[in-house]
């Protein structure tokens, strides 16, 4: 696993992902997978992917489950099933790297499926890596479908920065009573490529609450759209908001939308697109940073 060793680092963001419980996916094929005394992690056998099992009151531990697809003209779909024990609190880090150098394209497509018991708490990570000379495309349809039972928690912080040219990311949540559910997405697109993003989150429960934050920024000739929509169907609260940057040729939309099915639900969306001021930019010139150091400083802060 040498040679893909700086990609794994990329997409999960420490040296040496493969210890504890983890499961690696290469070139559309389970890999290796390790388990541990609280973390079961179990291959279907009716379809592509992964089942994983923490066990109640688990504290402190840390999922690692990577995908590399390096075989130009590979695509495939996986199905990842997770089931988070009630009172526990741990840390997913998932994240696929494309490294394409053929002329053909080659895409990973995902269903990440939570059942998240009572009172537990998930952080959820993911981020998406395209690499490679070739002239195929690099594609990534990610989906996440999220259950939180009574009292739980999830965090989810989704990065894609660069280097995949077509992406769908779905995320759609079902929340309980007093569950809450917080995602910050980080997108750039530039060149031709294409994102889309779409949230569909029902508040259900009394007590139950979303904020979802998107960041972006759009270069080159690429395009982008961002669509979200909130049911409130309880005493909940919700918000959601996106955020662009927009440069060059490219092209951004957004449509937030919130439902209010109860007198009791209450719901806020915002959207704001637009360039980098120019006053941001003259005020980093002046301290000897040239027109593109200062743009790419100024991206580098929204994006944090």
């Amino acid at each position: 696993m040498d040679q893909y060793a700086s990609l794994l680092e990329a997409i999960t963001g420490v040296k040496d992902p493969l210890t504890g419980a983890f499961s690696l996916r290469l070139d559309g094929a389970s890999h290796s997978l390790q388990s541990t005394e609280n973390i079961s992690i179990t291959r279907k056998t009716d379809k592509p992917g992964i089942d994983i099992r923490v066990a109640p009151g688990t504290k402190g531990e840390e999922v690692h489950i990577p995908v590399i697809v390096a075989q130009s003209g590979l695509k495939e779909l996986v199905y990842n099933d997770f089931f988070i024990g009630e009172d526990s609190d741990v840390l997913i880090v998932a994240g696929c790297g494309i490294h394409n150098c053929g002329c053909d394209d080659s895409g990973h497509d995902g269903i990440h499926t939570f059942h998240v018991g009572a009172n537990a708490h998930v952080r959820y990570t993911e981020k998406h890596v395209g690499e490679g000379e070739g002239s195929g495309k690099r594609i990534m349809n990610p989906t996440t479908v999220v259950n939180l039972s009574a009292g739980a928690h999830m965090e989810m912080d989704t990065v894609q920065i660069g280097g995949v040219d077509d992406t769908v990311r779905t995320t759609r949540a079902v929340l309980s009573e007093g569950a809450t559910l917080t995602v910050t997405e980080k997108i750039m697109t530039e060149g031709d490529q294409q994102a889309k993003t779409q949230f569909e989150i029902d508040l259900n429960g009394e007590g139950s609450g979303t904020h979802v934050i998107s960041r972006s920024v759009a270069k080159g000739n690429s395009r982008q759209h961002f669509l979200s929509n909130v049911k409130g169907n309880a005493a909940c609260s919700g918000h959601t908001e996106c955020d662009a940057i927009i440069m060059d040729n490219a092209h951004v939309s957004a449509i937030p939308e919130i439902s209010a099915n109860s007198p009791d639900a209450s719901l806020i969306h915002e959207a704001a697109i637009g360039k980098i001021a120019g006053e941001q930019l003259t005020k980093l010139m002046t301290l000897g940073l040239t027109e593109k150091e200062a743009e790419e400083k100024i991206i580098a802060g929204f994006l944090k």
